[in-house]
């Protein structure tokens, strides 16, 4: 996938799909979808870096990071993206939005948008809009309408909700994948290698929504392979008083070093709710049954 946020504008007549895509869920994927559909123009995606965006202009909590967020849209087949920092281009009008971005930066014959997208300065660009704008330039548009499970429209705020509740299983049938945080590895206080269970540690950044703080069946990504692991996250109140909320994971069939490298976890099922043990035997022989436990869990979405 080429980014052309600061590059030069595809030769080729492209089909853009416009969307902040928090969290790229079904909704936002069926968005995407409707661009991939333009078999006669190439695929492209316009959206915002969420990593940079200044807190006034961001969602409150991001469901993923940037970095997996434009990992899912290469992986659909995508084949060119936009994604400037949204204080660079929220001072545009709708009409200079359409005209400087979408015909001039990325040669669009074909936008489509949510029926909630709004574009151009304070937001009074909506999709009727874009449709109006987009004629003048030679792009036609497509309102894509939201996306329903189990009589549910599928929204963002809606999974942020789930995923605080620790209802791992259900935020993952609503986005369509896994939730997963790939973060660097951390040194943490080796305690758990003491007990025969050795973990990476990982910081959830705090502008990231945070799961529920508990055990959680998980799978981890090293190198191209897939590992079954088993992840708290939380304050570890069994070892730590008053630590920083970290993701610690123990991988199973695995023991090489990993302290440095950027690291995929991606949440399964919820097990327990985290909890202070009478000590560190007691901890060791929860850990063992929470393992055991997790072999019968069947991944649902990947």
């Amino acid at each position: 996938m080429i980014d052309i946020t600061y590059g030069a504008a595809p030769s080729e007549r492209t089909a853009v799909a416009l969307g902040y895509f928090d969290g790229l869920h079904l909704g936002h994927i069926g968005v995407i979808g409707a661009a991939l559909a333009q078999r006669e123009l190439k695929p492209a995606v316009f959206t915002f870096n969420c990593d940079t965006t200044l807190p006034k202009f961001r969602s409150p909590e991001d469901i993923i990071s940037f970095e997996n967020k434009r990992e899912l849209i290469e992986k659909m087949g995508v084949e060119y993206i936009c994604a400037p920092d949204f204080a660079e281009v929220c001072t545009l009008t709708d009409e200079e939005f359409v005209r400087e971005l979408l015909h001039k930066r990325l040669n669009a014959g074909f936008a489509c948008c949510g029926r909630n997208f709004r574009f151009g300065l304070g937001g009074y660009g909506t999709p009727d809009r874009l449709t109006e704008i987009g004629a003048k330039y030679g792009i036609a548009v497509q309102i894509v309408e939201d996306v329903c499970l189990d009589g549910e429209m599928i929204s963002s705020t809606h999974i942020r909700e789930l995923i605080r509740k620790g209802e791992i299983e259900q935020a993952n049938r609503l986005l369509g994948y896994e939730l997963r945080f790939k973060l660097p590895v951390v040194s943490g206080n080796r305690i758990a290698r003491t007990l025969s269970f050795p973990t990476i540690n990982q910081i959830i950044p705090k502008t990231n929504v945070i799961p529920r703080f508990g055990v959680y069946a998980s799978y981890v990504s090293i190198h191209g392979k897939n590992y079954r692991g088993i992840t708290n996250i939380g304050i570890r109140p069994t070892v730590v008083d008053g630590g920083e909320t970290v993701m610690e994971t123990h991988i199973l069939n695995f023991g090489g070093e990993l302290y440095g490298e950027k690291v995929a976890v991606s949440l399964i099922k919820f097990l327990r709710p985290e909890r202070k043990f009478a000590g560190l035997d007691e901890l060791k022989e929860q850990i063992a049954k929470d393992i055991a436990e997790i072999y019968n869990i069947e991944r649902n979405v990947k």
